[in-house]
């Protein structure tokens, strides 16, 4: 239950983009909804939805990371659910917090409540989300991603 879903198709290496730079969280959001357009999970008008979300409400979860996504009613532009993970080693300035990590969400219906909610458990795992910061392969981030449950009691 507190686990991602494992399907190979929501996070797989082709959405994972380590060692990464942006000059800022606008241009971080951008490169986000890029990845998540170039692996197919999204057509073009979600982008937009990704900084009007980000405008709105902060996607910054604590830990480092922030969970870019669209608006609800960007739904329509998601063609398959999937998750993308992009790392910022030199860090993000995301309004006075420091982020490292992005992880971009696109989601149909309900799915992104549950992913959502599964992604904040991992996240608020200091030592998770430190592996998270800190993982040099995305073999390494699917695994943290997909063993919420396995690895909590180290």
């Amino acid at each position: 239950m507190g686990t991602l879903p494992t399907e190979h198709s929501l996070l797989d290496a082709a959405g994972i983009r380590l060692g990464r730079t942006a000059a800022g969280r606008s241009d971080a959001v951008d490169q986000t909804g890029r990845t998540l357009l170039e692996i197919g999970a999204v057509e073009a008008g979600y982008l937009p939805a990704m900084h009007e979300r980000e405008r709105l409400v902060s996607t910054f979860v604590g830990e480092g990371v922030a969970i870019p996504h669209g608006t609800d009613e960007a739904r329509k532009y998601v063609r398959r659910t999937c998750l993308v993970v992009l790392q910022f080693p030199e860090g993000v300035d995301w309004g006075g917090h420091d982020v490292r990590m992005c992880v971009g969400i696109a989601a149909n219906g309900d799915e992104q409540v549950g992913i959502l909610a599964s992604l904040a458990r991992v996240l608020v795992d200091a030592g998770r989300a430190a592996q998270l910061r800190e993982a040099t392969d995305a073999e390494t981030v699917i695994r943290i991603l997909q063993s919420t449950n396995e690895e909590s009691d180290q």
